[in-house]
């Protein structure tokens, strides 16, 4: 009997067993990206005192200097150093005038980016993205096999690209292209896999950067997204940070609601017998089920750790319907200029409540679904590598 992989139960599968990763996905563009709202500035203050050596109560010595910006958020910081320039006039009425440009650097992979009024801002994520997880099926009646491993291995290219409608309020589009491959590697009968390659996800979302001072910074944004054959989603994101010395620390709480198209979310296989009999088996994480509600908490840092480089670390923990879960991700970035930045990530779950799970597993018997019995689930395991491409412009 050779099985393969629907396209419905593989995309909602990926879906619920990557949650995680779409909510990342979601807000590409909101979480690794992107750079600062302020535009750079010259700014000059003048001020006039008497200096040693002047005539009693007079006014000879100017000195007209580059006011420091103040740091209002880390997603820039100052660097003087090749870009400064000094004239230096000294007369006999002691008289020096000294001026220096200072130059803001705004950092293309901070999780609070948005363009600026009339800029855009794109983020091009290529990912490598890998899932697992072992099922022990216990049967009401008779089965030539029992145990297998679900497998997903999938290449996937994702963009963002923003746009600034003023400073505080951005527009975003999305879409994402997956190269996917699904496996059940059964432990004696032959494997069952399918390839499957298309336009999984695109979208539209807004960014609203309501508050901003010295120490804080926060974001809200809210997209509407579809999951390809799959479900429409409807989603919140909710970022607020603390600034300190060369580091932004920062909460994030996100949630979306799903819309499924069918009543019933899983995975399976589907397929002919060499008897040319429809054969089917369907593992299903929730049942009559229209609709659900997704949400992620989490804590993260990014840290500026020279001119060029960048750090990003961050810890979420996620309820996704029929399973929660913890993850860490870790992001390294580097920027050379003012409008490219490239930044290197790799996220991994390393607790899921999937594990030890029992979930009903279906089948097909003369054209008709009817449960077949209990399929315990093990080792879930999810994991991702991937850079992103950002450019500002």
């Amino acid at each position: 009997m050779k099985l393969y992989l629907p396209v419905f139960a593989v995309a909602a599968a990926v879906m619920s067993v990557s949650s995680s990763d779409a909510a990342t996905n979601y807000y590409g563009a909101n979480n690794a990206n992107n750079t600062n709202y302020q535009r750079y500035e010259t700014r000059t203050t003048t001020r006039t005192y008497s200096g040693a050596g002047a005539r009693s109560g007079a006014n000879n010595v100017y000195y007209t200097t580059q006011a420091q910006p103040s740091s209002r958020s880390q997603m820039y910081r100052t660097y003087n150093t090749n870009n400064r320039t000094a004239t230096r006039t000294t007369t006999t009425r002691n008289t020096e005038t000294v001026r220096t440009k200072v130059k803001r650097k705004y950092y293309l992979a901070h999780p609070f980016f948005q363009p600026t009024e009339g800029m855009f801002g794109s983020v091009t994520d290529l990912s490598y993205n890998m899932s697992s997880y072992d099922i022990d099926f216990v049967p009401s009646g008779t089965m030539s096999d029992t145990k297998a491993t679900w497998k997903m291995n999938q290449f996937a290219i994702k963009e963002d690209l923003s746009y600034g409608i003023t400073d505080r309020i951005g527009i975003l589009a999305m879409g994402r292209y997956d190269i996917s491959k699904y496996k059940f590697d059964w432990s004696t009968a032959p494997d069952d896999k399918i390839d499957e390659n298309g336009l999984n996800l695109y979208g539209l979302g807004l960014q609203f950067r309501f508050a901003d001072n010295d120490e804080w910074i926060a974001t809200m944004s809210a997209y509407y997204q579809r999951q390809q054959d799959i479900a429409n989603e409807f989603a919140l994101d909710l970022r607020v940070g603390y600034k300190v010395s060369k580091s932004t620390i920062y909460g994030i709480a996100r949630g979306w609601l799903v819309n499924f198209d069918d009543e019933y979310y899983g995975n399976g296989t589907i397929g002919v017998n060499e008897s040319g009999v429809v054969e089917s088996l369907f593992i299903a994480y929730d049942e009559d089920v229209k609709n659900t509600f997704f949400g992620e908490m989490g804590l993260g840092v990014f840290s500026v750790l020279n001119e060029d480089w960048t750090l990003n670390l961050e810890a979420m923990f996620g309820y996704y319907d029929w399973h929660n879960q913890a993850s860490i991700k870790g992001a390294f970035g580097w920027q050379p200029n003012d409008w490219f930045a490239l930044n290197l990530y790799a996220k991994t779950s390393f607790y899921d409540t999937a594990d030890g799970k029992t979930l009903n597993f279906f089948g097909t018997e003369s054209g008709e679904w009817h449960q077949m019995g209990k399929a315990k689930l093990d080792k879930y395991r999810e994991m991702s590598f991937g850079g992103q491409i950002i450019f500002y412009f």
